[in-house]
């Protein structure tokens, strides 16, 4: 269990905050490569060439994602995904990979710095995402897999369901990253929280 604190809540030490009991754990998870992908999916050259480049099939249902053992792709649009490196990946050479995806038809945007992300995961992680997000977090409506596009406050974010456990990865802009983090240590504070050390983004 994580050591207790009585510092204030929102606090980024590693540690026990709010209620006694641990009903949720927050942990930043560290993007070490993100890049955007833009193509149509109308074009065959472009799908392969994407499959070829990143060794995994973009997701092609909205707000699904697809994993492998070094990338997360997420469904951003009918045209957009967003690629995380997960572990050693195929996201390297990205001038390489950038020039033959637009000979392909398709565009490569290295978005690495844009974006802050955490892990928000326990028995009440559902409830401290709902508390600022209009999505219904029930597994029947979002589950492990699902990833999808809202607010959480005012704040756009982008959450992704990884496992039943339940276990969230929420993305939102750098800019935003302080005010996210104080919302989600204040609807956790009920339940009592875990502050866990940084990893990488999984």
């Amino acid at each position: 269990m994580p050591e207790a604190h009585d510092g204030p809540i929102g606090s980024t030490r590693p540690g026990h905050y709010g209620a006694a009991g641990i009903g949720v754990a927050l942990a930043e998870a560290t993007i070490t490569l993100a890049w955007n992908v833009q193509g149509d999916l109308a074009g065959p050259a472009f799908v392969e060439e994407a499959r070829r480049l990143f060794d995994v099939a973009l997701p092609l249902a909205p707000n699904t994602t697809a994993r492998t053992g070094a990338v997360t792709a997420l469904w951003l649009g009918p045209a957009s995904w967003l690629l995380v490196a997960r572990a050693a990946s195929p996201l390297v050479d990205y001038a390489a990979k950038r020039d033959a995806l637009n000979a392909a038809g398709g565009a490569l945007f290295d978005v690495s710095a844009s974006r802050v992300a955490w892990t928000v995961s326990g028995p009440h992680a559902a409830d401290v995402l709902a508390k600022g997000c209009p999505l219904d977090f029930h597994p029947r409506a979002f589950a492990t897999g699902t990833g999808a596009q809202s607010v959480f406050g005012h704040v756009n974010v982008l959450i992704d369901k990884r496992d039943d456990d339940p276990t969230f990865t929420v993305m939102v802009a750098r800019s935003f990253a302080r005010d996210v983090w104080h919302a989600f240590c204040e609807a956790a504070a009920q339940y009592g929280y875990g502050v866990l050390p940084p990893a990488p983004f999984r």
